[in-house]
């Protein structure tokens, strides 16, 4: 076996505490180097004659992607306390694998072993648990719904008039929102996601003006608690925008910093290079990008920290939201966002702490963080295989065993999951308006661990290129939606509470892929129930053969809601017309 390809580390996505008193123990091997994998597990202080005692538990393989294969299994110290290796056997040659590296035989000695030396609560990592059965519409609110044309801005464009523009407006607010919460309902959506609403030049609100104030366009904070209330009435959580990381031009504490230049009480509380402070050719401070009118933040500086903690608090106290999204998170000092979880965890336990992170993001989600982050990696796989076809079924179920294997499952549970954004094409744009490729997507998306989020609009067929073309108004005009499109995603999100394995109550295991396979396949299982999830990714009929052990299934059509027999000639198969889908629960007779 190849030794080098061999890993494991105590901590993190391979060792991970899952609930009070069970701990997830995770091994990283060669693919299909290992047919079995055995871990051997006990109490530190457990020795007999000088003999280590320890149990044996067979670790189950969870996954494979493109260069290895990921075995886990779950134990309960019943000290709190282990130390652990693993017994690896290809079918001829057997090694033991702990911290001090490889053995023929597992050696006597406790030291060889690795340790977790003790289970505290404290290191639990507990997302909030309605955050699991939350499907999220985002809003951009200056795009979604004008419901009160009397704080339209000057200049205020007809709805949906003339395409979006970076500097155009059309008048959307939260009045318009609270009036299509029925919409909301009937769709089936529990969670809104608000982009930024605070007062700000843009029409995006990215560029903060005033982080406690409501931009007037949008309302007034009385329309905000009403709209909170109402979602909260009709079972919606609602989840803002905070961004922490810059602020805007305008910003008084920057204009601050523009007039008294080195003699501004604001000057730290930028990364001001040099003064005079300049904007061309080139600004001299740190910034979002190398946008000059989004100065970046200094988060190390406790007035700054103070102040944005403040934002964090009087938001969520006062209106009793549900959730904070963190905008470029990534960029914002740690140790403040280690206090901001802290202390509003100690306001609300249950907030929903969402990180806008495009990378690994194991180092926000130790529990000291975030709660989640948005998943780009899913949203890149899924765009890969369907819109563009750079990626084959194959290739995408190795991959997303990767990216499920780079977080602990409780963090899966409640991965942020989006296939466009403000920041993204239209994913119809990306598909070349193929309407089929877009409902393969909504089923995967709806089938899968984590908790959706679908960009407003898309449900109704929205179309647009990169920012600015994909903020354009919602189409409010029946004749002008997509109901196909819309009722598919209804009917999806209705099966995904109806049958929560379809969600994060069951397991999640890809199907074997050859090579040129068409078809994306893989089955959601627990509590008894069994659903297989096929996706024809051809513009062929196809005849999808599913494995031995469901031969001779019954099974129920979810999307049609029939009964259908799975076909028994040529073992058991799956017929699917040109970018088909199928939703199956089976039953064994």
């Amino acid at each position: 076996m190849m030794k080098e390809a061999i890993y494991h580390r105590p901590t993190d996505d391979f060792a991970y505490p899952s609930r009070k008193g069970e701990l997830h123990i995770r091994l990283r091997t060669k693919k299909r180097d290992a047919s079995s994998v055995t871990l051997l597990h006990g109490d530190p202080y457990e020795i007999d004659d000088g003999v280590w005692q320890y149990a044996e538990t067979k670790m189950k393989k969870t996954g494979t992607d493109s260069l290895f294969d990921y075995w886990s299994a779950a134990v309960s110290p019943p000290y709190r306390r282990l130390r652990y290796g693993f017994k690896i056997s290809d079918g001829q040659e057997t090694l033991i694998y702990g911290e001090q590296g490889f053995t023929d035989k597992a050696p006597e000695d406790v030291a060889f072993y690795f340790a977790i030396p003790y289970l505290h609560e404290s290191t639990l990592f507990e997302p909030p648990e309605w955050v699991k059965d939350t499907v999220w519409l985002q809003i951009f609110p200056e795009r979604y719904a004008n419901g009160d044309k009397g704080n339209d801005p000057e200049g205020t464009l007809e709805w949906g008039s003339a395409e979006p523009e970076v500097d155009n407006f059309f008048g959307g607010d939260l009045q318009g929102i609270i009036e299509k919460i029925d919409y909301l309902k009937d769709l089936g959506i529990n969670g809104i996601y608000l982009t930024p609403i605070f007062k700000a030049y843009s029409n995006h609100k990215y560029d903060t003006i005033d982080y406690f104030e409501i931009d007037p366009c949008f309302g007034t904070k009385e329309t905000l608690k009403e709209l909170v209330e109402a979602c909260h009435r009709n079972g919606i959580r609602v989840m803002l925008d905070a961004v922490f990381n810059h602020s805007g031009y305008y910003f008084p504490q920057f204009q601050d910093v523009l007039v008294n230049g080195a003699e501004s009480r604001y000057k730290d509380w930028f990364h001001i290079w040099d003064f005079p402070v300049v904007t061309e050719p080139k600004p001299n401070y740190d910034t979002f990008g190398f946008f000059p009118s989004m100065p970046k933040l200094n988060t190390d500086n406790p007035e700054v920290a103070d102040y944005l903690m403040n934002v964090g608090r009087y938001w969520l106290e006062e209106f009793n939201i549900d959730g904070w999204r963190l905008d470029v998170a990534n960029e914002v000092s740690p140790a403040f966002w280690r206090r901001f979880q802290a202390e509003l965890k100690g306001i609300k336990p249950d907030l929903y702490i969402l990180g806008e992170i495009w990378h690994d993001s194991m180092p926000w989600l130790r529990g000291d963080q975030f709660d989640a982050v948005m998943n780009y990696p899913f949203t890149t796989n899924v765009l890969n295989l369907f819109a563009k076809e750079t990626m084959t079924p194959k290739s995408f179920a190795e991959e997303m065993t990767r990216v499920l294997h780079m977080y602990p499952a409780n963090v899966n549970s409640v991965a942020f999951n989006l296939v466009g954004s403000h920041d993204t094409p239209r994913v119809l744009t990306e598909c070349g308006g193929d309407i089929d490729k877009v409902k393969q997507i909504f089923t995967l998306m709806l089938t899968f661990n984590g908790t959706p989020c679908i960009y407003y609009g898309d449900e109704i067929g929205l179309e647009g290129e990169l920012d600015p073309g994909c903020r354009k108004c919602m189409e409010w005009d029946p004749a002008r939606q997509n109901r196909e499109l819309r009722e598919h995603i209804k009917k999806l999100i209705a099966l995904r509470k109806e049958m929560p394995i379809l969600a994060n109550n069951g397991e999640l295991f890809f199907l074997p892929h050859s090579e040129d396979e068409p078809c994306l396949a893989y089955v959601r299982a627990g509590s008894g129930k069994v659903a297989a999830i096929v996706l024809n990714t051809s513009s062929n009929s196809v005849e999808y053969q599913l494995p031995g052990q469901y031969t001779g299934s019954r099974a129920r059509d979810l999307l049609a809601g029939e009964k259908v027999k799975v076909q028994q000639s040529s073992e058991s198969t799956v017929r699917l017309p040109g970018r088909g889908i199928a939703i199956l629960e089976l039953e064994n007779e």
